[in-house]
C-alpha cells in the first residue's frame, strides 16, 4: 500500500505541511512478528547507533517509533507520530520516520516533502521490501537498522552535511 498526502494549513493555508511519502507493509509481508518476540529480540543500542552514523553524513533527521499497541492503520499512526515527535518542524523538511507495530506485524515509513520529493515512491517501497524481507525471517534488528542506513545513504545524498548543521532530533528509539 502506497500513499501520500498534502495538508494546508496556517493563517492564510500557503504553505504544506506534512507531503509524505509512506509505506505500509501487511502482515503477510513480514513474516511471523510476534510483538513480545520482537521488542525482547530488537537491539535498541543497535539502532541507535546506526541511526547516529546515518545522520552523521547528512542533515536529516531519521526516528524510529515502536508502537506496542494495535494499530489499523500503521500509515495515519506514522503520520500522528511523526508530527507528535516534531519531525514536521525540520529546517530542511528531509525527516524519516520508521513505524513498526508488531503487535498487528505493520509498519510504515513516512518521509517529509524534503526527502520524498528528491526521492519518490519508488526509493520508499524497496526500504520496505528491505524492512519486510528481514522482519519475514526473523532479523528485525538487521532489518530496521539496515533501513536506518538506507535512509542515511538517501539523506546524504540530497542533503549532505555542512558545516554548522545540528541534530534536531533525538536519536533514541521511540515507542509508547
Amino acid at each position: 500500500m502506497v500513499a501520500a498526502e498534502a495538508a494546508a494549513v496556517g493563517p492564510a493555508e500557503a504553505f504544506l505541511v506534512g507531503v509524505v511519502a509512506l509505506v505500509a507493509a501487511e502482515p503477510e509481508g513480514v513474516g511471523d512478528m510476534r510483538a513480545r518476540d520482537f521488542i525482547e529480540q530488537i537491539d535498541r543500542a543497535k539502532i541507535v547507533e546506526a541511526v547516529r552514523v546515518a545522520e552523521a553524513r547528512s542533515s536529516g533527521e531519521i526516528r524510529v517509533f515502536i508502537t506496542r499497541k494495535d494499530v489499523s492503520d500503521p500509515v495515519e499512526e506514522a503520520r500522528n507520530h511523526f508530527h507528535s515527535l516534531g519531525m514536521a518542524k525540520t529546517v530542511q523538511r528531509n525527516g524519516i520516520l520508521l513505524l513498526v507495530a508488531p503487535r498487528t506485524q505493520r509498519f510504515a515509513i513516512w518521509g517529509d516533502t524534503g526527502i520524498h520529493d528528491k526521492c519518490g515512491t519508488e526509493t520508499w517501497e524497496a526500504l520496505a521490501a528491505q524492512m519486510a524481507q528481514q522482519f519475514k525471517a526473523g532479523n528485525y534488528t538487521d532489518g530496521i537498522a539496515g533501513a536506518v542506513e538506507q535512509a542515511g545513504g538517501f539523506l546524504a545524498q540530497h542533503f549532505p552535511r555542512k558545516a554548522g548543521d545540528k541534530n534536531e532530533l533525538s536519536d533514541e528509539v521511540a515507542g509508547d
